[in-house]
């Protein structure tokens, strides 16, 4: 029975937890088919997914032995072991020793003449269908290339690009030769480029001669000129049309090293001769992608992310997960600086069609992307729980203006879903789906919590830990602890840990981030708590910005859950305030009013009562004011750490990271914060 169901459940604190959507249990999934797979290898008998997940992580070896022979993964020398299980989570195993394969080999598996692979649009674009053939071949183009201009095996190859077909196109040459992928999108600002890119010194650079967004055309090219010019390491800039020269004239005169795309491919007329397309052979744990983490407290870390880690991992996350098959159309709202890019496109491997969108996806109207959704066949839509919430603000119904008769699943992540998302979704879009809230990140390209074909959809939860991470949430004194808030962390290896950071030769950076908090286990730096009656997860808000007043620890999330359902509040953000003794902490929250709102101390004493009445007095922030701007990263990510430094007076570095930099100037000298 699938169905949008009103049982209503608690858990200790009190919280809703209301079914909202169960599966079919009479469709046999790939999670069911590989767990009687396993029933059968093993001679074992798992029945329910709590007993499958336990399995999973009590034996992860064989567990990821068995994701890599039902995923079929293309490899041209077998493993000698799957990994030493003697090695802890801080040892950093390697995964699948003496193996060999190569990423785009797996993605492209698939020549097909007549089935689609990628679905490309966006503003100011018509929609362009590829062929898994043409894929091929125009990757085939790519790669003959990037040779021709001296690209071997570990070279760094780069994208300051659009999410667009040459995009994936270009990745995809770039690792078919081992060469290491990194990208960034072009609404990424000189410096936060520079700041990625210097580090890991790229010979070859894609890009665009310009943009569309918000209904406008802009030139791309001088921010690519400084960008060119702060990396000499670059042998070669090569500039996509993607913006007609009627549009924009494509001067590269200014830019050192550049040809456009066309002349770096040599395409022409007479040249219809498709190059031969061969693969590197890699080991498992090869870097592939090169990822950053926000840069809002420091220096982007580049994380070194493996070829055979990242594609398992995918491949169980989309294949087991997900339930997805050579019969999907993938669609996940993304930009190349996110790492929902790199985990959509992996979804190649299985025959499953992406969609590539560039452009805002309000523009031209609010239902833009539902209409991509009906006219290509979506099944599968990704997007953000921002994005959610603002389509519930403008009061866009779905279910009343398309048919979405394709769609059976939406994912949302970048921050945690608030439970009347859950609600607008299953009321305002569709009440027969899962809706399935991921999290994991750039650190591990990929998740540790999320989606789950087999189980049904509470209000406000994720649904469960993915098979083969063995997730706990942890208090202060390193104890599991259910129905409360805690530290999320893994205490097991996991095929897609990063393998190591960009010049950090010593690990010492590596360690640092994630296990100097708790010994022998990866502390992941976000706030959560764990259902004991259904398994699923809240998300609370990221540990490392975790309030703290009075010796009672608690994530901002909760508090946004609270104030995000006032009308008048268009955007919140909530900070710890120390005191400059450092003894003591208060609780500030800044309000972003929406429009024709003012804020009014009437108003403050409303949110000051809910926040008592649904969470507890300790929670009522000791100050709420009014601000006009709340910062964000450029994926869309709240900023806490940097508003929590600018109210104390510190010097927020690494703006460039930041989609609205000036936001951070409105944090200082706020009178009513002086003197703590």
């Amino acid at each position: 029975m699938s169905n949008n169901e009103t049982l209503t459940s608690h858990d200790s604190d009190g919280r809703e937890n209301r079914l909202m959507w169960s599966p079919d249990l009479s469709n046999e999934t790939h999670m069911d088919k590989l767990r009687e797979t396993i029933n059968r290898n093993h001679n074992i008998t798992l029945r329910s997914y709590k007993e499958f997940h336990r399995w999973s992580c009590d034996n992860y070896a064989d567990f990821w032995e068995e994701v890599w022979k039902y995923s079929d993964v293309v490899h041209s020398q077998t493993y000698e072991e799957v990994v030493d299980t003697k090695k802890s989570i801080t040892d950093n195993p390697e995964w699948f020793k003496g193996c060999r394969l190569n990423f785009a080999e797996n993605l492209l598996r698939h020549n097909e003449p007549d089935k689609i692979a990628i679905y490309a649009t966006g503003e100011g674009q018509e929609l362009k269908k590829i062929t898994f053939q043409e894929l091929r071949q125009k990757v085939a183009v790519y790669a003959a290339a990037m040779r021709r201009c001296g690209i071997t095996k570990g070279d760094r190859v780069v994208g300051y690009i659009p999410n667009c077909v040459e995009a994936v196109e270009a990745m995809l040459a770039a690792v078919s030769l081992g060469a290491v992928w990194s990208s960034t999108s072009p609404d990424f600002g000189v410096v936060g480029v520079l700041e990625r890119f210097s580090q890991i010194q790229p010979k070859l650079i894609f890009s665009v001669n310009g943009v569309h967004y918000n209904g406008k055309t802009h030139s791309h090219l001088e921010k690519l000129e400084e960008v060119v010019n702060g990396l000499p390491d670059l042998q070669k800039v090569v500039i996509i049309p993607f913006v007609q020269e009627s549009q924009i004239k494509t001067d590269l005169s200014k830019i050192p090293h550049s040809v456009r795309l066309e002349d770096f491919l040599h395409i022409s007329p007479d040249n219809n001769c498709v190059p031969e397309l061969t693969f590197e052979q890699v080991p498992f744990n090869y870097p592939l992608y090169i990822m950053y983490s926000s840069g809002t407290t420091g220096p982007p870390k580049c994380m070194v992310h493996s070829t055979g880690g990242t594609l398992l991992k995918h491949l169980e996350e989309h294949k087991i997960q997900g339930n997805m098959s050579s019969t999907d159309i993938l669609m996940y709202y993304t930009t190349t600086g996110w790492m929902m890019w790199n985990w959509a496109v992996s979804a190649l491997a299985l025959g499953s069609a992406i969609v590539v969108y560039d452009g805002s996806p309000l523009i031209p109207h609010a239902n833009v992307l539902w209409d991509l959704v009906d006219e290509i066949g979506v099944t599968v839509f990704g997007t953000s729980a921002k994005w959610l919430s603002v389509l519930e603000a403008k009061n866009i119904t779905p279910r009343a203006t398309h048919k979405l008769t394709s769609l059976r699943a939406i994912l949302s992540t970048g921050s945690p879903l608030k439970p009347e998302s859950y609600d607008y979704v299953y009321k305002k879009i569709k009440s027969d789906l899962l809706l399935g809230s991921i999290s994991g990140g750039t650190d591990i390209i990929a998740c540790f919590i999320g989606h789950n074909s087999n189980l049904p959809v509470h209000r406000g939860e994720i649904q469960s830990a993915l098979l083969g991470c063995d997730m706990q949430s942890w208090n202060e004194d390193g104890k599991s602890v259910y129905d409360e808030s805690g530290e999320l962390v893994c205490v097991k290896p996991f095929p897609s840990m990063p393998v190591s950071f960009w010049n950090d030769k010593d690990g010492r950076l590596y360690k640092k981030a994630y296990f100097s908090k708790f010994a022998g286990v990866w502390a992941h730096s976000d706030y959560c708590c764990i259902n004991s009656k259904t398994g699923g997860v809240v998300m609370l808000g990221r540990s490392d910005g975790t309030l703290n007043p009075n010796g009672v620890r608690f994530g901002s999330a909760e508090i946004y859950r609270i104030v995000e359902n006032f009308k008048e509040i268009e955007d919140s953000v909530c900070v710890g305030q120390r005191s400059k003794d450092g003894i003591e902490e208060r609780v500030i929250l800044f309000l972003k009013m929406a429009p024709g709102s003012t804020f009014n101390p009437g108003m403050v004493e409303s949110i000051k009562m809910h926040i008592r009445k649904y969470l507890s007095a300790r929670h009522v922030p000791s100050i709420i004011l009014p601000i006009d701007d709340i910062p964000y990263t450029i994926s869309g990510k709240k900023v806490e750490i940097a508003v929590k430094q600018a109210i104390s007076g510190m010097i927020v570095a690494n703006r460039g990271a930041l989609a609205n930099p000036h936001s951070i100037d409105l944090y200082y000298n706020i009178e009513p914060l002086q003197n703590f």
